[in-house]
C-alpha cells in the first residue's frame, strides 16, 4: 500500500491509499523540529490505531512546503520501506505543463492538486485549498496548469486581529445567529466566516470569468467543511485531493 504525506506549514496530512481507495487518514498538526524517532513513532501509532503496520507499506509519496520535515520523512521512510519514494518537486514527473513564469515556485501540493482535480473532475478546474493560506490553482481546457491565487488562511486572518487589538479574543468557527452580531464573539465568527466565504467567491467569479464557458470548482483541506457551506461559488468538496493527486505523480515516476 501507498503511504501518501502531505506537509502544510499549519498542518500534515497522512492517508493510506489500497490502489485507489484511501482506507485511512490522519491530520497532525506539523512541527518542524520533531526528530526522524517522533516521527517513526507517530507513524507506528497512527497505522497500528487502524490495524496496519509500517511493513504494510510499499512506496511513500511526499509533497511539502517544510524543508526540514522533507528530509526528516524522507529518511524515516526508507527506514520502513524498500519501495520508491517520490518526492514531489523540480525533475519528477507530473504529467502536467506547468504554464508559469517560474515552474519550482509552485508549491508541491497545488501541483498535487491540480493533477488530481484534472483526473477526477475534468478541465478547466478551479481548486481551492483551504490552509495556512487559500490557494486557487486553475487548469485549462487542455490540462494545462495556469496559475492560482494566493489568499490569507482563514487561521491567519482571524490570528492577526486578534493579536493586532486588545479586547477581541479567539472564537469557534461556528456560523453566528445572525450575520448581524448581537456581541463580540457574533461579530467576529460573522466577520471570519462570511468574510471568508465573501473573499472566495469574489475570487473564484473573477478567475471563473477568464474561462468563456463553465469551469468546474472544486474544495479541499482542513478548513473546507467550515468555509465552503457559505459560498456560492463552490459546492464540491473532495476531502481527499491531495492524496489522490501524489498517488498519480507517485504512479506516473514507478510504472
Amino acid at each position: 500500500m501507498l503511504l501518501g504525506i502531505d506537509i502544510g506549514n499549519t498542518q500534515t496530512a497522512v492517508g493510506l491509499l489500497d490502489g485507489r481507495d484511501v482506507v485511512a487518514h490522519w491530520r497532525l498538526t506539523t512541527i518542524a523540529e520533531r526528530t526522524e524517532d517522533e516521527l517513526r513513532i507517530y507513524l507506528t501509532g497512527l497505522l497500528n490505531l487502524e490495524g496496519y503496520q509500517l511493513s504494510d507499506v510499499s512506496g511513500v509519496a511526499l509533497s511539502s512546503v517544510v524543508p526540514a520535515l522533507t528530509a526528516a520523512f524522507r529518511t524515516v521512510s526508507r527506514s520502513f520501506t524498500a519501495g520508491p519514494i517520490v518526492v514531489v518537486g523540480p525533475g519528477v514527473k507530473t504529467g502536467m505543463p506547468i504554464l508559469i513564469d517560474n515552474p519550482r515556485e509552485v508549491g508541491a501540493d497545488r501541483i498535487a492538486n491540480a493533477v488530481a482535480a484534472r483526473e477526477r473532475h475534468g478541465t478547466p478546474v478551479i481548486v481551492v485549498d483551504f490552509g495556512t493560506s487559500t490557494n486557487f490553482d486553475v487548469v485549462s481546457s487542455d490540462g494545462e496548469y495556469l496559475g492560482g491565487v494566493i489568499a490569507p488562511g482563514l487561521h491567519i486572518a482571524t490570528n492577526a486581529l486578534i493579536s493586532g487589538t486588545a479586547a477581541l479574543r479567539r472564537v469557534e468557527y461556528k456560523p453566528p445567529r445572525s450575520p448581524i452580531g448581537r456581541g463580540t464573539v457574533e461579530a467576529i465568527q460573522s466577520g471570519a466566516l462570511y468574510g471568508h466565504a465573501g473573499l472566495v467567491d469574489g475570487i473564484m467569479e473573477r478567475v471563473a470569468a477568464e474561462f468563456d464557458g463553465e469551469v468546474t470548482r472544486v474544495a479541499t483541506g482542513g478548513l473546507a467543511s467550515t468555509i465552503v457551506p457559505h459560498c456560492s461559488s463552490v459546492s464540491t468538496i473532495d476531502e481527499f485531493l491531495t492524496l489522490e493527486g501524489l498517488r498519480s505523480i507517485y504512479e506516473l515516476n514507478t510504472t
